[in-house]
């Protein structure tokens, strides 16, 4: 049974501060909880009867075996679903270096948490393990983030810094350095590497002008038929998934 100071915290894990403070995300339903449990630390898991006897040697701080409407009571979904739980936020070391082996991402104020989510499942797709975010981007460990990276969360690493200081570190190392801009050169046409920094902007205003000064490699998606009149632009995350497809595609 879930105390009313139970389901007190797992609901305040819906607020930043006491992500922070706790160290800990919350996350929901079946497929998403089954997957983390082998990645990430458990703190709790507030289950029903049937989802926890699919799960005899579950290893958590604690498990609370729920009703359907103890759970919906506890959720911060529509739709609960069987289970939720508490997880321990992870902590990785890293440094630009990652960058001048392998293909990385960096998110300048990406602010919309299905974005993130998205986009993270983007690069557990084509293989990007690292995804580097100035502080103003969304929270990878806001619930709703969590819950549209489908389980990404586990496999791609997410580094909050001072992006602006971070990106020139790479550009002094010599890292490559892309990004997406309406004044950009043919994604389709430049020589692609498979490593280095690919930036993607904020859903509003692209890419802020410190960390635009230091791309290397200015890309544009070109619209089809070119001429004909568009859109303004594409969603930050689409736009993710088309670069990140080219840049696999060539290497």
């Amino acid at each position: 049974m879930l105390s009313k100071n139970k389901i007190k915290y797992i609901r305040s894990l819906e607020l930043k501060k006491n992500r922070k403070e706790e160290q800990a995300f919350l996350a929901e339903g079946p497929k998403l909880v089954g997957e983390l449990l082998a990645h990430f630390p458990c703190r709790l898991v507030a289950g029903t009867k049937a989802w926890l006897e699919q799960y005899p040697d579950l290893c958590a701080g604690e498990i609370i075996e729920v009703s359907e409407e103890e759970l919906s009571r506890a959720s911060l979904q529509k739709t609960p679903q069987e289970v939720l739980a508490v997880f321990e936020q992870p902590h990785y070391e890293w440094d630009a270096s990652i960058a001048s082996r392998s293909l990385c991402l960096a998110l300048d104020d990406v602010q919309d948490p299905g974005n993130v989510g998205t986009i993270a499942r983007i690069a557990d797709w084509f293989g990007i393990e690292h995804i580097f975010c100035s502080k103003g981007t969304a929270d990878i460990y806001n619930p709703k983030t969590v819950q549209a990276t489908m389980g990404a969360i586990a496999r791609v690493k997410f580094h909050y810094c001072d992006l602006p200081d971070f990106i020139q570190s790479a550009s002094t190392q010599g890292i490559p350095l892309f990004g997406t801009f309406l004044d950009g050169k043919d994604l389709y046409k430049e020589t692609l590497e498979n490593r280095g920094i690919i930036v993607m902007g904020n859903e509003g205003n692209g890419i802020s002008m410190p960390i635009a000064q230091c791309i290397s490699h200015r890309l544009l998606i070109p619209n089809y038929p070119q001429g004909r009149p568009t859109s303004e632009s594409l969603n930050v995350a689409i736009a993710t998934a088309i670069v990140c497809a080219e840049f696999r595609r060539r290497g």
